[in-house]
């Protein structure tokens, strides 16, 4: 079992529902991020989505793209980010580090490389935006045989013809997206997010958590109660650009967390 697998049997056990955290490496400097991605855990945060800075992310909206310029900007790399993940382990080796980002960085990098240095370094899955089931052979495979989960997108516009394709290689859980569109655009609305959950669910055994458009407390609870957990990014990177403090930005991610853990 992973620490995901993990996380999710203890959270089960406890009759609880997931809060998943997204911060950008190296925003808005190394030495910033880190510190938030190490308080995370005392905020409530279940599993830390940890944000790889890339110059042309498709599935991104402002705020994050800009997060991930402000880190680029600083100097931040995928190994500097591996580094980064491997100095938490030194003070968290319990919570799960989930890498997301884009191939191209990892395929500049050498996939063997990168994943015996990611897993080495305590990355314990990876959610690539931009390999579809089609290129499971590149990295979604040799990930899984690494002993790391390979995370899939779902979207309102996988359809039933399409969802035993996503779902095949699969593994930690399966992340449904609960907006059409970017990240940070538009609110997710349980209503709508209910509905494609439950049909998700009857295909796997594998827990499905919601993101994108998640941003208050009382959001964060609505579809945590609907689903195994919820993902908040952009409204706690947001926080960052708006010149919020680790301890301010820490108290925010409190109360998403109290909202995830109450549904």
């Amino acid at each position: 079992m992973t620490r995901i697998d993990k996380k999710f049997a203890q959270l089960k056990a406890e009759s609880k529902k997931a809060f998943v955290s997204y911060i950008m490496a190296g925003d808005p400097n190394l030495e910033l991020s880190y510190e938030l991605m190490e308080r995370l855990p005392a905020s409530g945060v279940d599993i830390i989505e940890l944000g790889l800075p890339f110059t042309d992310p498709m599935a991104d909206g402002s705020t994050i793209q800009l997060a991930g310029q402000r880190a680029l900007k600083e100097g931040m790399t995928l190994q500097k980010t591996l580094d980064m993940a491997k100095k938490f382990r030194l003070v968290d080796d319990v919570t799960p580090i989930v890498l997301m980002g884009y191939y191209n960085p990892i395929y500049s990098y050498g996939v063997e490389k990168f994943l015996e240095n990611a897993k080495e370094c305590g990355i314990d899955g990876l959610i690539v935006v931009d390999l579809p089931p089609e290129e499971d052979d590149e990295l979604c495979i040799p990930a899984q045989a690494a002993g790391i989960n390979f995370i899939r997108l779902a979207t309102p516009t996988t359809d039933d013809r399409r969802l035993p394709r996503v779902l095949q290689n699969t593994s930690g859980f399966v992340y449904y997206v609960s907006i059409t569109g970017i990240t940070g655009a538009a609110s997710a609305k349980a209503n709508n997010v209910g509905p494609e959950v439950a049909r998700i669910k009857s295909k796997t055994d594998l827990p499905v958590v919601v993101g994108f458009g998640i941003k208050t407390p009382e959001n964060s609870r609505e579809i945590a109660s609907i689903a195994d957990g919820a993902v908040v990014g952009s409204a706690i990177v947001e926080k960052f650009a708006d010149g919020a403090s680790v301890d301010e930005i820490c108290k925010f991610v409190e109360s998403l967390a109290t909202g995830a853990h109450a549904a």
